[in-house]
């Protein structure tokens, strides 16, 4: 079985059929998802989605280029977080691709992050775009290896890859690397550890050949996971097994019984 490890099937354009994007994960194999908060107005509607599936986990956390008008306090996400259906912080990071200017709020936002998840003790969901520095050095500042967590959709180079999983954290690849332009980081994900290793599909971007610049969902996380296995050298089955098993030693709070039942696996 495979778990999706981070979408954002919260968002429009995926709730306007969200029972048959839920089944034809089912029919791929997909077990497991978890629905990524990017702000606290909607996490309501992650949080929603999580009580109403088994099978689908939530986390809290404001994305670095959300604008809310209010910072979220350390308070608020322990609050948020002490619930069992949410199994993480985040997606939280920084991100200077989209954001111009002066972006020390930016890094106050993911200080401010880090400490909460070392407070309840749940993981990190590391969003990081043309910042690698400064987001491997705030991790550092705040030991955010004492928590750990998963540096998501990762793009960065084998150096940068070394440096996180010397923190403790694992390495998520996307659709991404199934991209035509996409051999440096095909190189790197051939090289992560396979029991730091993880699957997503960030969906509803990022959607991975043979469907690319479509609408992602988390069924198209098997065409990740087969590319994975092919540059690895490894059987599918291998590959779905060993990031199925790492996702939940990662998030230690997600429940995996539902899925045994549910695909009988």
């Amino acid at each position: 079985m495979l778990v999706d490890s981070h979408c954002h099937i919260n968002f429009e354009a995926l709730q306007t059929n969200l029972a048959d994007i839920l089944e034809h994960a089912r029919v791929n194999g997909v077990s497991h998802m978890l629905c990524v908060a990017i702000n606290l107005t909607d996490y309501p509607q992650v949080k929603q989605l999580a009580d109403t599936y088994d099978h689908i986990f939530a986390s809290v956390g404001v994305h670095p280029n959300e604008h809310p008008s209010v910072e979220p306090s350390i308070d608020e996400l322990l609050t948020l977080a002490d619930d069992p259906q949410v199994v993480a912080i985040g997606e939280t990071g920084l991100d200077y691709f989209r954001s111009e200017g002066e972006l020390e709020w930016q890094r106050e936002r993911f200080r401010c992050h880090i400490r909460a998840a070392r407070q309840c003790g749940k993981p990190l969901i590391v969003h990081m775009r043309d910042a690698s520095d400064d987001t491997l050095r705030i991790m550092q500042e705040e030991s955010a290896n004492d928590v750990g967590g998963v540096m998501h959709c990762f793009t960065a180079t084998g150096e940068v890859a070394k440096a996180a999983l010397a923190l403790g954290f694992y390495i998520s690849f996307s659709g991404i690397v199934t991209f035509k332009n996409a051999g440096p980081l095909r190189e790197v994900a051939a090289q992560v550890p396979s029991n730091r290793l993880l699957i997503e599909t960030d969906s509803p971007y990022l959607a991975p050949v043979p469907y690319r610049g479509k609408t992602n969902q988390p069924a198209y996380v098997r065409h990740v996971a087969e590319q994975l296995a092919e540059l690895r050298g490894i059987p599918f089955a291998e590959l779905a097994e060993q990031t199925t098993q790492n996702f939940f030693s990662l998030f230690k709070d997600a429940d995996r019984k539902f899925a045994l039942n549910r695909i009988g696996c």
